[in-house]
């Protein structure tokens, strides 16, 4: 009898220790839990930057077998246009903000300022036009 009630001691110990080697040692559940969640962020970041790479990776595809990919660009970063193009910028006067009353010019010189402005407005650019001679 004594024999059996030490091998239920021994064999109870042993589960305990095994009990708490699961729940709070190396390798436990929180040890798990925690290794889990850092999985679910990198597969997010993963995933987000998959989206990136085909999104990157189509642009190159689209530079590499079409023109307008390229013209969209040049048009766009470097301001360039066709041959037989006229080139117009479109100020918006909103964002121009009007003068005070007190800086504003009298009738007569506003008029001859506006006469200048257009007496020596250039002309748009235009690709086919004849180049300036000196």
């Amino acid at each position: 009898m004594r024999a059996l009630l030490v091998v239920m001691l021994v064999l109870a110990t042993l589960l305990a220790w095994l009990q708490y080697r699961l729940w709070f040692g190396v390798g436990g559940t929180e040890q798990v839990e925690e290794l889990r969640s850092r999985v679910e962020a990198q597969a997010r970041q993963n995933e987000g930057l998959e989206q990136r790479n085909a999104a990157l990776a189509a642009e190159v595809a689209d530079l590499k077998s079409g023109e307008a990919a390229i013209e969209e660009r040049a048009r766009g970063e470097l301001g360039m246009i066709k041959p037989g193009e006229t080139f117009y910028r479109v100020v918006d006067d909103a964002r121009i903000a009007p003068l005070p009353a007190e800086h504003a010019m009298d009738p007569d010189a506003q008029q001859r300022a506006q006469e200048r402005r257009q007496d020596s407005a250039p002309e748009p650019l235009r690709d086919d036009a004849p180049e300036p001679t000196p």
